[in-house]
């Protein structure tokens, strides 16, 4: 595959994969508005690893706590703060997983993979995030993040199984909802994203694993690089800017973006 063609990818995944905007809908887009031949599930599988590490990498003290207190959830310890974040990161976890099972084996996640799909999810859940962020209090912080909210936001977060919905967004749209700071309902959902793109990822790898030859795998590494720079990035910037600007920016990309997807799916 041409750099430059690993390069726009990469780039499209790294900087949407966080920001409220959609990676999936934008990646879906690219071939279907350039032209551009389709990347395929290998190219998929690492950006997705390399928007894994940024992630990571960024909240890596939080990420911490939550490896530490892994072992005590599993024996059913849950006695700190770790153990309590681990926990509630499983169970926010859980509906995606089951959802996107569900329409892994019924084939609708193809089925949803169209530019009408994805003007729609953009401009009303562009709306949704809009009204929540503006009507929601700020009562809460991540530290007060409960077992009742980690279910709520992993349900609102299964949303996002329909391309142009975006991932980080519907979760930052759920935490504004309960009551969390802006800042805190980004943190909330970017923690959230790691064990979903480790599920997400797990499963395209499966699946290509038997496949990709060594050209595949380069073309993978490099795009993999490109996505964590990206990425990290685009996190850095949006939580810097989140604590003194609001979401309306993304909310006008949205539905300006949505009303042209639109008016190209029905022209």
């Amino acid at each position: 595959m041409p750099i430059f063609h690993l390069f726009l990818v990469a780039v499209i995944q790294g900087l949407t994969e966080f920001l409220p905007v959609s990676s999936s809908g934008h990646l879906i887009l690219l071939p279907n508005l350039s032209g551009l031949e389709d990347q395929g599930q290998v190219i998929d599988v690492a950006v997705h690893v390399g928007t894994l590490g940024a992630v990571i990498l960024y909240f890596w003290a939080d990420v911490k706590r939550a490896i530490l207190g892994l072992p005590k959830v599993l024996t059913w310890q849950i006695d700190g703060p770790d153990a309590w974040l681990a926990l509630c990161l499983i169970v926010a976890t859980i509906p995606v997983v089951i959802a996107g099972l569900i329409l892994k084996l019924t084939g609708l996640d193809d089925a949803m993979r169209s530019v009408a799909v994805i003007g729609w999810a953009m401009l009303i859940f562009g709306l949704v995030l809009y009204w929540a962020d503006q009507k929601g209090p700020t009562t809460r912080v991540a530290s007060e993040w409960t077992l009742k909210h980690a279910l709520v936001m992993g349900l609102w977060q299964a949303i996002a199984l329909i391309p142009g919905t975006s991932r980080s967004g519907i979760t930052i749209t759920a935490g504004r909802w309960l009551g969390y700071a802006r800042h805190d309902s980004a943190k909330l959902a970017m923690l959230m994203s790691i064990p979903t793109i480790l599920a997400s990822g797990t499963l395209l790898g499966a699946e290509v694993a038997m496949t990709a030859d060594a050209a595949a795998a380069r073309d993978g590494a490099i795009a993999a690089v490109f996505a964590f720079i990206a990425a990290l990035l685009a996190l850095t910037v949006m939580m810097r800017l989140l604590r003194s600007v609001s979401f309306t920016p993304y909310v006008i990309y949205r539905v300006i973006l949505g009303i042209v997807l639109l008016w190209i799916a029905y022209t």
